[in-house]
């Protein structure tokens, strides 16, 4: 069991290279992916031409003050680390956040976002 530790550690990790970083990824990925809407989040989607795939957030002011924000990121980050291996490889996946959800628990996007993939043939 320790040595397959490391290769857990590794699958459900969220690195540097699998974070959107640069404008120019955020408007490609606004320009030409492909939307998906949810109640409170809208998801772009966009073949990305790498092996692995990578998650932008954008969460605007509307959504809440900068604690509110800042809450609605991590949960989003931690959804895409844990479920990236179950998002399309070799995409850009860019999730918008919508006024109401700061006013989200992590169990509700982990439900709103998979219903999401699952409906649209991504599980």
């Amino acid at each position: 069991m320790v040595a397959s530790a490391p290769l857990l550690k590794k699958r459900f990790s969220f690195r540097r290279h699998e974070r959107l970083r640069r404008r120019k990824d955020y408007e490609l990925a606004f320009r030409h992916g492909s939307r998906r809407h949810t109640q409170n989040f809208t998801i772009i989607l966009r073949p990305n031409g790498l092996k692995f795939s990578r998650l932008g957030v954008t969460v605007g002011k509307k959504v809440g003050n900068a604690v509110k924000r800042n809450r609605v990121k991590r949960c989003l980050r931690e959804f895409f680390r844990l479920h990236k291996h179950t998002l399309p490889p070799s995409h850009d996946v860019v999730i918008v956040a919508k006024k109401d959800a700061a006013t989200l628990a992590y169990h509700d996007v982990r439900e709103e976002l998979a219903a999401m993939l699952i409906r649209n043939n991504r599980i």
